[in-house]
């Protein structure tokens, strides 16, 4: 056994691996019994009475359930490789508080990244591009306001979100709806291995070598709201499982955030219905802030003429940012200290800029268009 994994997690783990015993009887066996290792031990007329599969007690020391027991443990001894039990110290204080809370999460990554607030993105699989740009430029801009954008790792939208927050040098959450050695899509393997080497962290709930089965995604979506402070739904049709998480996450109290789109696009719709459903409509990342407020680690606002002070001149388009991008692309920070603004505050305003279509970011560069 690992020596990071003690005797009561190497249990729940053993009790997890069971066949038939799900979340909700895994829990009702951790209410009957004082811990976990208890439970494993018990007689199978203990379980029963409990009104659980005779199958489940019977096959506590099966081969193939040692041997994935064994499994997992190697794998907990790998590097940045962690299982949180519900009761432990790091599990996530926000998903702790969920009726439907996993009862233990595999983790590979940063644990620090956990303990940020989050900030979940979600949408189309199949996302046009403005849809894309959107996702990735809301994540980008999160990141730099100090929270870490959370998602699906599917393809569309939560890739182009977890991109974002890599660009800006921010910890990104991917939440799997398979093991952690099943990643699924395949092609987001590298940009597992990038969440993971740039601070961020890969979750599930699942044991290690669950392949991808529908059953899993609402489960996932589950964790992606309840890890987060809000959710924001960027592209969606009226069947998406991105509505899924969003009234997931209006159950657990967070708050849902939807970009509107063009009156007649398929993938408009599911945002708009949030919207008439009491989501925030949501052009820029300020409209999010100003709902977080509390969390967001901007500074206040400069004083009236302050910004406009530190461009002399005339500057371009009505805005002072374009008249240092007009000399030259500049990087993130480079363009924080020429214009002297903090950089959560500078990347809100590069990001409107960017929605807008008067600026782009290209090789971490930015640069003005046109």
């Amino acid at each position: 056994m690992s020596d990071t994994v003690t005797a009561e997690q190497a249990a729940r783990l053993h009790l997890h691996l069971l066949p038939e015993l799900g979340p909700r009887r895994l829990q009702r066996l951790l209410q009957a019994f004082p811990d976990a290792r208890t439970a494993l031990q018990a007689p199978a007329s203990d379980w029963q009475a409990l009104g659980l599969p005779a199958a489940c007690a019977a096959r506590r020391g099966a081969a193939p359930v040692q041997q994935r027991l064994a499994a997992s443990l190697a794998w907990l001894e790998g590097a940045h490789c962690h299982l949180l039990v519900r009761d432990s110290p790091g599990y996530p204080a926000l998903l702790h508080e969920l009726a439907d809370a996993p009862p233990l999460l595999f983790v590979q990554g940063q644990l620090a990244a956990l303990e940020q607030p989050q900030l979940a993105i979600v949408g189309s699989r199949r996302a046009s591009r403005p849809g894309l740009d959107n996702a990735r430029s809301f994540a980008r801009c999160l990141a730099g306001a100090g929270f870490a954008v959370t998602s699906g790792l599917a393809l569309g939208v939560d890739g182009a979100a977890h991109q974002g927050a890599l660009d800006a040098g921010g910890p990104t959450i991917a939440v799997l709806g398979t093991g952690l050695q099943r990643l699924y899509p395949h092609q987001h393997g590298p940009l597992a291995e990038a969440i993971v080497a740039g601070g961020g962290a890969l979750v599930s709930e699942l044991p290690l070598d669950s392949p991808p089965h529908a059953s899993h995604f609402p489960r996932r979506n589950r964790i992606i709201s309840g890890l987060s402070l809000g959710v924001l739904v960027v592209e969606a049709s009226l069947s998406s499982g991105s509505l899924i998480t969003a009234r997931q996450a209006v159950e657990q109290g967070r708050e849902v955030f939807a970009i509107p789109g063009p009156i007649h696009h398929p993938s408009a719709r599911g945002c708009h219905q949030l919207i008439r459903e009491g989501a925030v409509l949501t052009e820029s990342v300020q409209d999010i802030l100003d709902a977080l407020q509390g969390w967001q680690r901007l500074p206040p606002p400069p004083a009236a003429g302050q910004t406009a002070a530190l461009f002399p001149g005339p500057a371009p388009a009505g805005h002072p940012l374009l008249h240092l991008l007009q000399a030259g692309p500049l990087d993130s920070e480079a363009l924080a200290r020429a214009s002297g603004q903090p950089l959560p505050e500078l990347l809100v305003a590069l990001t409107e800029l960017e929605l807008d279509g008067r600026v782009v970011c290209e090789a971490g560069l930015w640069m003005c268009c046109g």
